[in-house]
């Protein structure tokens, strides 16, 4: 253990050493690379920073269904699931293309039009400048960076009004059809007890009654005391022998149908809802500002790593250099 001591020791004070000896050089490299590194430095074109923070809502809806569960109220954060499903939504084409087009992001970033790789280069430049990300608490940070900090501001705001915009369309995809089938559904429903009532009033009209309404045609039967009316109350009777039972399956029919559309009602007006309602898919804890200090470059962080690099290389470069010389007289 002393020997691996003693052996390490004597390497540090060779290194040092040599870093003495090489002293001059060594500072004026890295004296260069730290006057570079404030000139880059300086040329470097500041961003500011703007973020919005939302929180997704926990249900897009509003229910029919009397057990309906407990969590599905408009007033309800959302989970950790809707705020993956919002993430993604936001990383998504659908917002992208709405604020390319909208903030003609092609000339602000100075891509020509014509550049065959044009939209690689709008996805590295849109990924550098609007990133997504979860907080610890469970929201979603919208931060978009930009030399103009009145218009990451605005670009960030924007972001945060097309969730709204975006999720509701994608939900209409699917609603909208679902509802046209519920129409669809409810109106065959509705002209088909129409059908029905306008058949059982035809039946009325010719006398036709129910069955409760015939056993009272027998008995003022055995009680008419006229010819006229013996007669009269025995036509109905023959009128309702005729048609009495497809009386009676009408009204069955009839109750049948209305029974149906009655059910029917809460499927009906739950997809109604969901095709025609705009809802507010996010809470909006903070809107973006317009940043008064640039967030990047950090030049002192630049110019310290950039001297610290440059004085590590120019050692292992120079310790290199010895070492090939000291092999060079040894051959």
């Amino acid at each position: 253990m002393s020997e691996n001591t003693a052996d390490f020791q004597d390497e540090s004070q060779n290194l040092l050493l040599f870093i003495w000896r090489k002293r001059k050089i060594i500072i004026i490299l890295t004296g260069i690379a730290f006057v570079a590194s404030i000139v880059v430095s300086l040329f470097l074109t500041p961003l500011y920073k703007s973020t919005a923070i939302v929180f997704p809502t926990a249900t897009s809806t509003v229910s029919f269904s009397e057990q309906r569960n407990a969590k599905a109220s408009s007033m309800d954060f959302g989970e950790e699931e809707q705020a993956e499903q919002l993430l993604q939504i936001l990383m998504s084409s659908r917002i992208r293309d709405r604020i390319v087009e909208r903030f003609d992001l092609f000339n602000h970033y100075e891509i020509d039009p014509k550049d065959e790789n044009r939209y690689f280069k709008l996805g590295q430049e849109y990924a550098g400048h609007i990133q997504f990300s979860r907080t610890k608490y469970g929201s979603i940070s919208i931060d978009v960076l930009d030399r103009d900090p009145e218009l990451a501001a605005e670009i960030a705001n924007k972001i945060v009004d097309l969730i709204d915009t975006v999720k509701n369309n994608m939900v209409k995809e699917r609603t909208l059809p679902a509802f046209d089938i519920n129409l669809r559904k409810r109106t065959m429903l509705e002209t088909e007890i129409n059908g029905i009532l306008a058949e059982l009033d035809s039946l009325s009209e010719i006398g036709v009654v129910s069955i409760e309404g015939r056993a009272n045609l027998y008995q003022g039967y055995n009680e008419s005391k006229g010819a006229e009316d013996r007669a009269f109350i025995k036509n109905q009777i023959n009128v309702n022998i005729t048609n009495g039972a497809r009386f009676d399956g009408l009204e069955m029919f009839r109750d049948e149908r209305i029974t149906k559309l009655t059910k029917f009602e809460d499927s009906y007006e739950q997809s109604e809802s969901d095709a025609n309602a705009n809802f507010n898919h996010k809470f909006i804890v903070e809107a973006a500002v317009i940043a008064d200090k640039k967030d990047k470059p950090k030049r002192m962080i630049i110019v310290l790593l950039a001297t610290m690099g440059a004085f590590f290389f120019v050692v292992f470069a120079l310790l290199v250099q010895d070492r090939i010389a000291k092999l060079r007289k040894m051959a």
